[in-house]
C-alpha cells in the first residue's frame, strides 16, 4: 500500500532495534527519506545496510537525555535545511520497578525511566519544532500498558500514561500550526524488551515464561504475539495525509488484549 510518503523525511528515535527497526523498514519501502537515531552505532550502521527502497538515510547517534546533543542533531539539520514531515518518538526503556524494591538505585531507576520515556520525547520534540510544519505528523510512542496497568512496573506503566498525556496536551499546543500529534498503544511484540519484561513477570510470579505467554494470549481476540512488522501500518497512515483529521489520538494495536 502507498502512503504518500516518498521523498518526505521521517525521523525514527530508538531506531537500531525491535519496534525502532521494523519502522525504519516500513518507512523505507515507503520511499521515505530518513533520518534514524540511536543510542547504538553499531545497531544504526548494521540497519543502514539493509534498508530497502528509501532514497536517503541518514543516521546519527544521539543520547536523547543530554540537551547538548539533543540540539546539535537540530542545529545539524537545520543548517541541510531539512524539514520533518513525521517525528516517530519511539525510543523507550522497559524494566521492572518493583515498589519493594529497597536498593540504592530503586529510586533513581525509577526517575531514570521517566526520563527516557517522557522528558527526551519532550526535549526532542521541542528542539525540533522549528524544523515542522503544516501538515507534518509527531507520532508518539505509548503502550496498552498506558490503558491500564501491571504489578512491579510502576515507572513504565506511569510513563506511557504520562505519554498519552503529554500527546493530548501537545494535540492543544501544536494544533494551530497545523502539526498533528498521535501515539500508538501496542501490545505484546515479540521484542527483545518486551520479552525480557515478559521473563521478569514469570519470575516475579515464579512461573514459567510459557504459562506467562499463554495467559497473555488468553487474553487477545486475535491470539498470537505480535511482530513489529504488524503494527507498521499504523504508524505509516499517522504519518501520512490519510490520517490529517486525527489529533490527540491514542491508536491501539494489541490484537484485541485491550479495546479503547
Amino acid at each position: 500500500m502507498d502512503f504518500g510518503l516518498a521523498h518526505q523525511t521521517v525521523l525514527i528515535t530508538g531506531a537500531a532495534g525491535g519496534i525502532g527497526r521494523g519502522l525504519a523498514n516500513a518507512f523505507a519501502q515507503q520511499q521515505a527519506h530518513l533520518v534514524l537515531l540511536d543510542r547504538e552505532a553499531e545497531g544504526l550502521a548494521q540497519l543502514a545496510k539493509t534498508l530497502q527502497g528509501c532514497t536517503e538515510v541518514q543516521t546519527q547517534v544521539c543520547d536523547l537525555s543530554s540537551d547538548r546533543q539533543v540540539q546539535d542533531l537540530a542545529d545539524a539539520l537545520s543548517t541541510r535545511h531539512i524539514t520533518i514531515h513525521a517525528l516517530v518518538n519511539n525510543a523507550g526503556s522497559e524494566y521492572p520497578t518493583p515498589l519493594n524494591d529497597a536498593s540504592d538505585q530503586a529510586m533513581q531507576r525509577w526517575s531514570g525511566l521517566l526520563d527516557n520515556n517522557v522528558s527526551s520525547m519532550t526535549r526532542l520534540t521541542r528542539a525540533l519544532l522549528p524544523l515542522m510544519g503544516a501538515g507534518s505528523s509527531i507520532i508518539n510512542q505509548a503502550s496498552i500498558w498506558g490503558k491500564t496497568g501491571v504489578a512491579d512496573f510502576s515507572a513504565y506503566v506511569a510513563s506511557k500514561h504520562a505519554v498519552i498525556g503529554l500527546t493530548r496536551a501537545l494535540a492543544w499546543e501544536l494544533g494551530p500550526l497545523g502539526i498533528r500529534v498521535n501515539a500508538v498503544c501496542p501490545g505484546w511484540i515479540r521484542t527483545e524488551a518486551a520479552m525480557a519484561s515478559l521473563h521478569s513477570m514469570a519470575k516475579a510470579q515464579n512461573r514459567t515464561s510459557h504459562e506467562v505467554e499463554r495467559d497473555i494470549l488468553s487474553r487477545q481476540a486475535l491470539p498470537q504475539m505480535l511482530t513489529p512488522e504488524d503494527i507498521a501500518d499504523v504508524y505509516l497512515f499517522l504519518a501520512s495525509q490519510a490520517s490529517r483529521s486525527m489529533t490527540g489520538q491514542s491508536l491501539v494495536a494489541s490484537r484485541g488484549e485491550v479495546m479503547a
